[in-house]
């Protein structure tokens, strides 16, 4: 064991050395190799679809014996539709402006000192994540393109097409003349491996924990490293008393089921109680439609036992639903349910979001601008909607290519991460001969 222990370490310190040596190359390239180098990639994806769900069946093969919940295996699973437009995103970066070097600001000192304050990378970025393969293009396209080496650390559901993935994002870079050591993927699963990296501070300069609530609290609670996180995706919708049926039926109905195993899908719906007797029912037959299960406060029980029974009088069939305990409004459920509460105001709605949410995603649906203001300047969370779906939390929706990840947290990036999330900033000086 000991033996083994040390074998680890001398590796991750290895990856880590590599890496960094990596970076400080990786700073200086131009936008034109680093751009040539994304091209070739994407290339090589498109032809290698067919080894690539070959490994990607070993993985699912993998998955189902170990009865994986189908949320992960969906998040797992590689179609050539999927790899198609991985590559597409791949091709979407390369278009996009070179962040590093960007001019952020210029100071003219009265002694003649000229003072530019630019983009420059962070260095080295570690990524953790689990089960979706596709974060490994994404999180080596977006470091590639900011100048950052990137050690990637993958979960043991997706190693065999991970794996597969690494290889050829080495031969992209060999081709373009890159160091392939500017990303890495570490070559084993093992939880030794990722203890070592969280404490090589000296090599590494971020870490990036991407997966459930459990792995991204004991990233940062064991890391000597800087950590950019989210820790779930508790996200909801307001419908106001103001809103358009139609339109919250639809942004709801979205924003939920569209894929439940994601973090900008919503578990917690809040409705303005003067429109709870006209939303709910076909809210609800939405919902029924599409197999979700609807947990509701007392209140919105009361709306629902009050619309069933007048429609057994009418032959009409009851609508289901289970009541809320006041867990389910915290719970990242990640399937086929949601948490339904009536609101007496905006005001309201806010203080619930705020309370239960997780400073992810949230939006209004209402007619009312003064309201849909009031809102989002209330709500405390990385992005906030008004009239649109939730799942357009998203790297590729924002126009930044793809994202390395989602923060939650306040200082450096929030929201989805793309190239200027991943730079720093230095200050250049020019001067002719001052002296203080």
């Amino acid at each position: 064991m000991a033996e083994e222990t040390e074998h680890l370490k001398e590796l991750i310190t290895g990856i880590a050395k590599q890496a960094r040596a990596a970076s400080l190359e990786l700073a200086t390239l131009d936008a034109a190799q680093k751009n040539r180098a994304l091209e070739i990639l994407a290339d090589r994806l498109v032809a290698a679809t067919g080894d690539l769900l070959a490994m990607n069946q070993k993985d699912l093969a993998a998955a189902k014996a170990l009865e994986l919940a189908p949320a992960m295996v969906e998040r797992l699973t590689f179609t050539p539709e999927r790899i198609a437009k991985m590559a597409d995103g791949v091709r979407q970066v390369a278009a996009l402006p070179d962040p590093v070097g960007e001019e952020l600001e210029r100071i003219s000192r009265p002694n003649g000192l000229d003072i530019r304050k630019v983009r420059v990378p962070i260095g080295v970025v570690g990524i953790i994540f689990e089960s979706r393969p596709n974060v490994t293009i994404d999180c080596a396209i977006l470091c590639l393109k900011s100048g950052n080496a990137a050690i990637l650390r993958g979960g043991k559901e997706a190693f065999h097409t991970n794996m597969a993935l690494a290889e050829i994002i080495h031969e992209a870079l060999t081709e373009a003349g890159i160091n392939p050591l500017a990303v890495q993927l570490i070559p084993t699963t093992d939880r030794w491996a990722l203890n070592e990296l969280l404490k090589l501070d000296k090599y590494v300069h971020c870490i990036i924990p991407r997966g459930g609530e459990t792995l991204i609290r004991f990233v940062a609670e064991n890391s000597r490293i800087p950590v950019i996180k989210h820790y779930t995706g508790v996200c909801a919708i307001y419908i106001d008393a103001e809103a358009d049926a139609d339109m919250a039926e639809s942004i709801v109905v979205n924003a939920k089921t569209d894929r439940v195993g994601v973090c900008n899908s919503i578990e917690n719906l809040f409705i303005h109680r003067d429109v709870a007797a006209s939303i709910l029912p076909k809210l609800a037959r939405a919902f029924e439609a599409k197999g979700v299960e609807m947990r509701v406060d007392h209140a919105a029980g009361r709306v629902l036992e009050k619309i069933n029974a007048g429609g057994i009088a009418h032959g009409v069939p009851s609508i289901d639903y289970n009541y809320a305990t006041e867990d389910d409004f915290y719970a990242e459920y990640l399937d086929y349910i949601i948490a339904v509460k009536l609101v007496d105001s905006v005001d309201d709605a806010i203080a619930a979001i705020n309370l239960y949410g997780s400073a992810h995603s949230d939006g209004i649906v209402t007619g009312n601008e003064e309201t849909a203001k009031r809102f989002m300047l209330g709500v405390d969370s990385a992005t906030v909607y008004w009239n649109a779906s939730t799942r357009f939390t998203d790297g590729y929706e924002f126009g930044l290519g793809a994202e390395i990840g989602i923060s939650t947290d306040r200082l450096h990036a929030r929201g989805p991460m793309g190239l200027r999330e991943l730079c720093s900033y230095k200050y250049l000086i020019f001067g002719s001969g001052q002296v203080k």
